[in-house]
C-alpha cells in the first residue's frame, strides 16, 4: 500500500513541475530612449526591481541613446551587475544606437542584442562643448581611466577587449553584423519575439547576482511590457541638450525682463519655471530631487500670490509646478508603469485635486490681502473723524464732549453754542481738540 501511495505522490509532483516552471517563464520588456542622466538611473533601477520582484526569467531593455553623463552610466552598470535577474540590452529600433555611455551599459549586461540598422560604439569621453560648439576633449588621465574601465567590462563578459578599447581610442562604431562577428554582441533580431527565440538556451555572459551564470529559458515566454510614463516622456525632451540650453537662456531672459518691468509679473513667472526646467534638464538630479525642486517652486509661487497679489497668475503657476512635482515625486517602485496598473491613476487624481485646493486657498488669502491693501490707512487721532459723540459741557464755542466713553475737549465748527445733551459729529482734529458740528436728527432721518 505504501509503495503505491509513494508512486502516486511522485507522479503528482512530476505533473506539477512543468506548471511551476511555466509560471516563472515571464520576461519583462522596458524602453530607455534619450540621454543617459540621473533620471535614467532611476528608470533602470525601477525596471530591474520590477522584474526581480516578480521573479522574471529576464528583463529586456530596449536601448536607444546617443550617450550622456559618465557618473549616471557607472551607476547603471553597477545596478545591472547586481541584478538578480538577467538583463538583456537590446539596441532598438532600427536607426537607433547605443553610443558613448550606452556602449558601456551594453557591455555590462548579461546579453546584448541589436536590431539591423543600429550601431554601437564611439564612446570617447569628453568634458563638454566650447562656446563655438566644438568638443572639449577629456585629458589623458580621464581617457585612460575609461579605456581600462571598458576593457574590464569586456573581459568580465568574455567580449572583444581590443574592439572595446578601439571604441574609445579610435572612435570606432560597428554595425550589428560586425559586432556579432567580432564578438561584441550575441544576437541580431528584428523584434523581441525573434530575440526570445534566438537567445533561448544561451548562457549569460556575466553572472547573475546570487545565481552565477544561468541558462536562459525564453522560448514561448510571457511578455510583460513596462510602458514609459508621462514624466518619462517629459524628461526625455527636456534632457535634450538643445532644449535644456534654450530653457535655461529663456528663463534668464524672462527673469531679467521681469525685473526691468516690475508690476506685470508674467515674464519672471514664466522665466522662473523655464529656468528650473532647464536645470532639471541638465540631468544632475534624479526624479525625487527634481520633484522637490518643483514643489518648492510651487510653494514660492503660492506665498508670492498671498504677499503680492497678481489676481491668480502666481496661483496658476504654482498649481502647474505642484502637479509636475507631484507626478515626478511619487513612483511606487515602478508599478505604475505597468499597463494594467491603477494605483498611479488614483494618485495622479489626488495630486491634481490637492494642487487645486492649495491654489484656491492661497487665492482666497490673496483676495483678503487685496482688500486690506485697498482700505484707507488710518492711524492715531485721525480715526476719530466721522465719529459721533455727546455734549456733556456746553460748547460756547468750546466745551467737552463724551466719545467712546472718554471725555474730549471740543469746539463748535461754526462757533455757535451747542447745549448739553446734543449729539455732535467730529469733522476735524486739531492737536487734542475735536472740531465738531451739531447733528440735525430730523435732517438725518
Amino acid at each position: 500500500m505504501r509503495p503505491r501511495f509513494a508512486l502516486i505522490a511522485l507522479l503528482m509532483l512530476i505533473m506539477l513541475l512543468p506548471s511551476v516552471h511555466a509560471q516563472s517563464n515571464v520576461v519583462y520588456v522596458a524602453k530607455v530612449d534619450g540621454m543617459i542622466t540621473g533620471y535614467t538611473v532611476d528608470q533602470f533601477d525601477r525596471y530591474i526591481s520590477e522584474a526581480e520582484k516578480n521573479n522574471a526569467e529576464a528583463i529586456i531593455i530596449e536601448l536607444n541613446t546617443p550617450g550622456g553623463r559618465g557618473d549616471a552610466m557607472q551607476a547603471i552598470v553597477t545596478r545591472i551587475q547586481n541584478a538578480k535577474v538577467p538583463v538583456i540590452i537590446y539596441v532598438h529600433p532600427s536607426g537607433g544606437m547605443a553610443a558613448s555611455a550606452g556602449t558601456y551599459i551594453a557591455l555590462s549586461s548579461h546579453l546584448i542584442a541589436m536590431t539591423p540598422g543600429t550601431v554601437i560604439g564611439a564612446c570617447r569621453p569628453i568634458l563638454g562643448y566650447g562656446q563655438n560648439g566644438s568638443i572639449v576633449e577629456a585629458p589623458p588621465k580621464i581617457t585612460n581611466f575609461y579605456v581600462a574601465y571598458i576593457r574590464e567590462l569586456a573581459r568580465m563578459s568574455g567580449r572583444n577587449e581590443t574592439l572595446a578599447e578601439e571604441f574609445i581610442t579610435k572612435d570606432r562604431s560597428v554595425t550589428p553584423e560586425e559586432a556579432l562577428r567580432y564578438g561584441v554582441i550575441e544576437v541580431i533580431a528584428t523584434n523581441v519575439d525573434e530575440l526570445l527565440q534566438k537567445a533561448d538556451g544561451m548562457e549569460t555572459k556575466v553572472p547573475v547576482a546570487g545565481k552565477g551564470k544561468v541558462t536562459l529559458h525564453l522560448r514561448n515566454a510571457e511578455l510583460v511590457y513596462i510602458e514609459p510614463s508621462f514624466r518619462d516622456t517629459v524628461v526625455k525632451y527636456i534632457t535634450d541638450p538643445t532644449i535644456a540650453y534654450l530653457l535655461l537662456n529663456l528663463g534668464f531672459i524672462g527673469l531679467i525682463f521681469g525685473f526691468l518691468t516690475p508690476g506685470w509679473h508674467v515674464p519672471e513667472t514664466v522665466g522662473a519655471i523655464m529656468l528650473v526646467l532647464g536645470l532639471i534638464g541638465l540631468g544632475y538630479f534624479g526624479y525625487s530631487s527634481a520633484a522637490l525642486i518643483l514643489i518648492v517652486l510651487a510653494m514660492i509661487f503660492f506665498i508670492a500670490e498671498a504677499l503680492t497679489p497678481t489676481f491668480g497668475l502666481f496661483t496658476v503657476a504654482g498649481v502647474i509646478t505642484f502637479i509636475l512635482g507631484g507626478i515626478m515625486l511619487f513612483s511606487g517602485d515602478g508599478g505604475e508603469y505597468l499597463v494594467t496598473g491603477e494605483t498611479y491613476s488614483i494618485l495622479r487624481i489626488a495630486i491634481i485635486v490637492m494642487a487645486i485646493l492649495l491654489g484656491l486657498f492661497f487665492l482666497f488669502g490673496a483676495a483678503t490681502v487685496v482688500r486690506a491693501h485697498r482700505k484707507k490707512p488710518e492711524a492715531g487721532m485721525e480715526e476719530l473723524v466721522g465719529e459721533v459723540g455727546k455734549v456733556v459741557e456746553d460748547l460756547d464755542p468750546e466745551g467737552v464732549v463724551k466719545l467712546h466713553g472718554e471725555l474730549w475737549k471740543a469746539e463748535s465748527k461754526d462757533g455757535k453754542r451747542i447745549p448739553v445733551g446734543e449729539k455732535v459729529r467730529v469733522v476735524e482734529v486739531k492737536g487734542l481738540t475735536l472740531i465738531v458740528e451739531r447733528i440735525d436728527e430730523r435732517r438725518e432721518e
